[in-house]
């Protein structure tokens, strides 16, 4: 009975790799502990007493984790509330809000999506336009890849001293699964209409056209996202940001030298330079956030990605990223290892 076992598992092992990687069961989320329904309410979560006059009200938005599309369905019927839609209504709200005057953007990402990342950054630029008011961004232990991109719609930057930040380029992430297939018997029994319409399946051998379509559209998103540096960045040449976007990651004190970012500091120092954008003295932050998400300083996070089965934190499907990918892990990215630990085990 041991031995029969034994021959099986890998043909287990080698099915469950396919249908997770090829399917997406990663990418499976469990919402139990989401945060509440409904819409924002309004939370001080800092205060700081200048030397006189009226207080700014600034609002404090928070870009934690992989940027995504809009909101999703989960395993039970929930959602999951993506980084564009809320990032989408917070701003809707702000733009009603005339007391406002200027905007903190907290980003602790590594990236993610190449199309969600350019949304987000076009939806803070239009609200700069809309409204005409500063923002600031401060990057707390990750600022990466889209999570960069996002923060060239800011005015200014303020890094932690222990932010990695830069890998300025783009990913498509696959793997190519069909020796192990050939040695266990699966055949690919793909049928499609255009010699191209499988480039880059990890069911077969990618062939040299394969690569240069895929490197095509990489190279088109990797300039893509060069402009938006060197538009976000202008004391950069573009021969700076050209050699500064080779995909390498940066510590905040590389990145000041490099020019990425204005200045290394916390977040106090950050609403400091919102508020000195805005001419004034004194502040307080507010945060626009879910009536039973928990809101107590500048501190607090969000609950904006759900628990996943897969024990990930990206649910990113296969397609064109804007991510540092280790930042990330590649449990959501479609290749599922954690999901099914038994099968996958050596």
């Amino acid at each position: 009975m041991t031995r029969t076992y034994a021959g099986v598992r890998p043909l287990l092992r080698a099915l469950a790799v396919v249908l997770v990687s090829s399917v997406g069961l990663g990418c499976i989320q469990i919402d139990l502990f989401r945060g509440g329904q409904g819409p924002f309410v309004e939370t001080v979560v800092h205060t700081h007493r200048g030397d006189g006059g009226e207080p700014a009200k600034l609002l404090l938005i928070e870009l934690d984790g992989v940027i995504g599309r809009g909101d999703a369905i989960s395993l039970f019927g929930s959602g999951q509330e993506g980084t564009v839609a809320r990032l989408r209504e917070q701003l809707d709200r702000a733009r009603n809000d005339s007391e406002l005057r200027g905007v903190l953007l907290r980003i602790d990402s590594p990236g993610g999506e190449a199309t969600a990342s350019d949304v987000v950054y076009a939806e803070i630029m239009r609200f700069k336009r809309d409204r005409g008011l500063p923002v600031v961004a401060h990057f707390y232990g990750m600022a990466a890849s889209g999570g960069y991109y996002v923060a060239m719609a800011a005015d200014e930057i303020v890094a932690e001293p222990t932010t990695v930040t830069g890998s300025i380029g783009v990913i498509f992430s696959s793997v190519n699964l069909s020796g192990l297939m050939q040695r266990f018997g699966i055949e690919d029994q793909t049928t499609k209409g255009g010699a191209y319409k499988d480039a880059g399946s990890m069911l077969r051998p990618q062939t040299p056209e394969d690569r240069a379509i895929l490197q095509g559209v990489i190279d088109d998103l990797h300039l893509r996202f060069r402009d938006v540096v060197a538009l976000g960045r202008p004391k950069l040449s573009r021969e700076e940001v050209d050699a500064l976007s080779d995909g390498r990651i940066f510590s905040a004190p590389q990145a000041l030298s490099n020019g990425l970012v204005d200045r290394v500091g916390d977040i106090e120092d950050a609403v400091d330079a919102l508020e000195k954008r805005a001419g004034a003295t004194g502040s307080f932050v507010v945060s626009y956030h879910r009536p039973a998400e928990w809101r107590r300083n500048l501190y607090t996070r969000s609950p904006a990605e759900a628990p996943r089965a897969d024990g990930s934190r990206t649910g990113l499907g296969p397609g064109f990223h804007y991510l540092w990918l280790h930042g990330a892990g590649i449990g959501g990215l479609g290749f599922g290892p954690i999901l099914l630990p038994d099968l996958l085990a050596p």
